[in-house]
């Protein structure tokens, strides 16, 4: 890999002048700008972007905050956000917290010691102290805030749609499943669906969890069959849940979606391709996390805004796990 040294020996200048002309600082006579910009060419140098925004005070790096990588809807919108900022030359450096308080804050630090302009956060903690005493800009992305601004989806009317679709499909005993408390758009989505169940007059079981991870959702797909056996439809916090009730269910016996039908929340890219495929609440990740970038570079510029939180609508997914509307209406 070239370095800064190999730009200047190639173009017969300093390694002061090469960074000049890198920096856009000083006078560099326009013949001796074209021989380093054709160094760096046919040597295909990049220079150090961290020691390059410590040198200008300036940088093209920012910070993006995933709560668990291994959950396959927070990469659609990291994709999503990435898209959209290398179209403006920017940088992301990634952090995944685990849903830690801590590891969130050490992530922060290190995006501040790496002098990041701006910073996108998905974490569960949102903390108004860790964010709001930031020197730059920050944008929530598929989490709300009352203070800074949001990009998130309609987690509200998707739990509706979820409970009028279950309705619809002929489910009497009917499981919701409430994500965790201290996530918004959570409860924004239990919320959609309990509005509807509440109005209705099938009778129906809330049951609680306290996240959205992959270690967790099993336990509670056990748990939700030993306390509600009778139930013949799951609305299910996000799809990693919906999965993990999916292989209980068959594990028992039951035959879905006859037995039992189930909708999940996210429509991440493995849901299509369960057996059986997983209806649910599709959310559009990708354009949510480019939207959050868009957000973002207007808040760099200090641009005024109306409205600092953006709302995208949700939609069903029909798949395999829910029965045909036509043989109940």
């Amino acid at each position: 890999m070239a370095t800064i040294r190999d730009v200047a020996k190639e173009a017969g200048v300093s390694v002061a002048t090469v960074s000049r002309v890198l920096n856009e600082t000083g006078y560099v006579h326009e013949d001796t700008k074209k021989a380093v910009t054709s160094a760096i060419e046919k040597l295909n140098y990049s220079p150090n972007e961290v020691a390059r925004s410590l040198y200008t005070r300036k940088s093209k790096l920012i910070g993006l905050l995933l709560p668990d990588i291994t959950n396959p809807f927070f990469p659609l919108l990291a994709r999503g956000v990435e898209d959209e900022l290398r179209l403006h030359d920017f940088r992301l450096i990634f952090g995944n917290t685990d849903e830690n308080a801590e590891k969130e804050q050490d992530y922060i630090q290190t995006f501040q010691q790496n002098n990041v302009i701006g910073i996108i956060s998905m974490t569960n903690q949102l903390s108004k102290a860790t964010y709001q005493d930031l020197s730059i800009p920050v944008v929530f992305l598929d989490r709300t805030s009352s203070s800074l601004p949001s990009v998130y989806a309609d987690g509200k009317e998707g739990g509706r749609i979820a409970a009028m679709e279950m309705l619809k499909r002929g489910s009497r005993r009917i499981t919701l499943i409430k994500g965790p408390s201290h996530i918004q758009t959570a409860q924004d989505r239990f919320k959609g669906s309990l509005e509807v169940l509440s109005a209705s007059e099938v009778d129906f079981y809330v049951m609680s969890t306290s996240s959205f991870s992959f270690t967790e959702a099993e336990k509670w797909a056990k748990e939700l069959f030993g306390k509600y056996e009778d139930t013949d439809g799951v609305i299910a916090s996000n799809d990693i849940v919906a999965t993990a009730v999916i292989h209980e269910a068959l594990r028992m016996g039951k035959s879905i979606p006859n037995d039992i039908q189930i909708i999940g929340f996210d429509d991440i890219p493995h849901s299509s391709l369960l057996f059986p495929p997983l209806s649910t609440i599709r959310q559009p990740a990708y354009e949510m996390g480019r939207e959050a970038a868009k957000l973002l570079m207007k808040l760099m510029k200090n641009n005024q805004m109306k409205e600092n939180s953006i709302q995208l609508p949700v939609t069903f997914i029909e798949r395999s796990t829910t029965r045909k509307v036509d043989d109940y209406v």
